[in-house]
């Protein structure tokens, strides 16, 4: 699945010029029943192999209307506004609001539209924390910077100058795409504070040098719980040994995050959902009863999919060292 990642990112935005241009109503039948997560990585690890986007699978990742996720909430003080396909997060504290990521292209109208539906002010929303500069996760800033005035946006060096460098060389060619001048600037370990929650910077490179992740609480019922958004699971862009090595360690300090004797990381708030069945999950929440644990806390899952991102990983660093 990490290296599957690679070739979607290199292509994708090839089909989304015609996506783009799409209306937002369903395929007459689409690709998927809903947003399944086996049955999408089954097709996209076919899309690797071939290193061709299928046109079937092409039309779905930029149909607005197919990619369709109403707005939920794992947990008390967050809502899901992303897509099937990639993931977006409001966090609500009692001093305004924080979004995680962006989503990009024909999804600029959707998020707007999923942020409203939550019942959440445009203008409450203070930060904007972006992963890492891939256009799916960042392209839609230039549409939503003038729609959150209030808001400032926040990432890593390496994260703004691999986005403004991407954005800069697409110009001119078929999948150009914009990015907005820098703002705020953090590093690892740098502390954001808004309201009742307090947003912590661990910076993760591998999945790009400039990747980071954002460890927050969230609220469930009574009960406070450490969550992660891991900034990038995949090893894509690879540009050698080292790098592979950075997602290693950053892997592993995940790993000490969750085992960690105080305030452990207990959630995932994944950057892509079928990574990590979200979907899945999200509807064994909608199906919870009183009383019964939620499902998105699952420091046990969490350690075992950071074991299973570390094994593909060491994989690949013997690939990289026999080049």
């Amino acid at each position: 699945m990490a290296n599957v990642m690679g070739t979607i990112h290199r292509t994708l935005w090839a089909s989304a010029l015609v996506g783009a241009g799409m209306s937002g109503a369903a395929s007459a039948e689409s690709l998927f029943d809903g947003c399944p997560s086996g049955p999408i990585i089954e097709r996209f690890i076919e899309f690797g192999k071939s290193g061709k986007m299928p046109p079937d699978l092409g039309k779905w990742l930029n149909t607005p209307a197919d990619q369709y996720v109403e707005p939920w909430k794992p947990f008390d003080n967050v809502d899901y506004v992303g897509v099937c396909w990639v993931s977006t997060w409001l966090v609500h504290t009692d001093d305004g609001v924080v979004l995680i990521d962006t989503l990009y292209g024909p999804f600029k109208k959707t998020i707007v539209e999923n942020i409203q539906k939550t019942g959440t002010d445009l203008g409450d929303i203070k930060y904007v924390m972006m992963t890492h500069g891939h256009f799916d996760h960042v392209g839609g800033a230039v549409a939503l910077k003038p729609l959150l005035p209030n808001a400032k946006f926040v990432m890593t060096q390496g994260g703004w100058d691999e986005a403004v460098e991407s954005a800069a060389a697409s110009q001119g060619g078929p999948r150009a795409w914009d990015m907005i001048e820098p703002e705020i600037t953090v590093a690892d370990g740098a502390e954001i504070s808004i309201g009742n929650n307090t947003f912590k910077v661990i910076e993760t490179p591998g999945h790009t040098w400039g990747t980071a992740s954002f460890m927050y609480d969230v609220q469930d019922g009574e009960k406070t719980h450490r969550a992660i958004t891991i900034g990038g699971l995949g090893l894509n862009a690879i540009e050698g040994p080292p790098q592979v090595e950075a997602y290693i360690e950053s892997v592993d300090r995940v790993r000490q995050l969750v085992e960690a004797e105080e305030m452990p990381v207990e959630v995932h708030l994944t950057t892509h959902g079928f990574s990590a069945n979200l979907d899945e999950n999200r509807q064994k929440h909608a199906a919870r009863k009183k009383g019964e644990p939620n499902v998105f806390v699952d420091p046990k899952g969490l350690l075992n999919q950071v074991a299973g991102l570390r094994e593909r990983a060491v994989k690949r660093l013997e690939v990289e060292k026999s080049k």
